[in-house]
């Protein structure tokens, strides 16, 4: 069965950091390309992130550019998301999902492309 458990969500102060991490279990990251998505109260689940474990090649929803950074670590098949300079407008539960679509697809970053969701992690930034 393929899983994802996200963990590191936590109440932070405008202008702080957080990491999230995000394990798969039940497959072969390099196989898919592995998104991070959010979704804020009201309103509709946004992508975020985007990362090909097997070239390391990551895209960026042009909200969060410059502030988040996504990496793996493929021997733990781990996922994070490195979040600095967190805003009020950041709150939100953040998941990561699969997507067996080609790069060119799945960097849209549309969550009807990707599957496996997990159940997500609370991040909540006060101003």
């Amino acid at each position: 069965e393929v899983q994802f458990v996200e963990s590191g969500g936590a109440l932070v102060q405008a202008g702080g950091s957080l990491r999230l991490s995000c394990v798969g279990s039940g497959l072969n990251l390099d196989d898919y390309n592995i998104g991070w998505f959010r979704q804020a109260p009201g309103k509709e689940r946004e992508g975020v992130s985007l990362i090909s474990t097997s070239d390391g090649d990551t895209d960026y929803a042009d909200s969060v550019l410059g502030r988040f950074s996504m990496s793996s670590n493929g021997p733990k098949n781990t996922l994070y998301l490195q979040m600095n300079n967190l805003k009020p407008e950041d709150t939100a539960v953040y998941y990561c999902a699969a997507s067996t679509r080609p790069w060119r697809v799945a960097s849209r970053l549309s969550p009807a492309n990707f599957g496996f969701w997990g159940r997500g992690t609370q991040v909540t930034v006060s101003s």
